[in-house]
């Protein structure tokens, strides 16, 4: 199981702005050159974020985005849902597409495997919050 590149780069940017949290708004760019992400790519992540109420945007020239909580309150979970969706490691896990579970539900062997191994990804990505991530921040060598 792999998690995918919009995942990684929302909570990469949610940790930027969660270190700049008493700062002000923060244009995207600057995210996107500090964690050397494509912006076109956060572009397309953010309306996601926000639609989460995770972050709120500021328009002009001081404008940008800005965590919409204290970073102490947005887990990683939090973050992975709203750019991802459900964390299910298997189709008929989904809770949005009730047609990929099989007519088996109630009679598989496998389905508690998977419904544990859901949960314990859920509790491990809800435990951490932002400010624990910036809290531990690698220090970055100018190159």
């Amino acid at each position: 199981m792999k998690l995918s590149a919009r995942v990684e780069y929302g909570v990469r940017a949610m940790a930027v702005l969660a270190i700049y949290y008493q700062t002000g708004p923060l244009p995207l760019r600057e995210i996107a050159e500090q964690e050397k992400i494509s912006l076109k790519f956060l572009e397309q992540i953010f309306p996601d974020l926000k639609k989460a109420n995770l972050v709120e945007s500021a328009r002009g020239s001081q404008g940008g985005y800005m965590l919409s909580k204290s970073p102490n309150d947005v887990k990683v979970g939090d973050i992975v849902r709203a750019v991802e969706g459900p964390i299910t490691p298997v189709d008929c896990l989904s809770e949005i597409d009730t047609k990929a579970c099989c007519d088996r539900k109630d009679a598989c062997l496998t389905r508690q495997v998977w419904e544990k191994l859901r949960d314990r990804i859920n509790d491990v990505l809800d435990e951490v919050t932002l400010i624990e991530l910036v809290d531990i921040k690698p220090v970055y060598k100018s190159s």
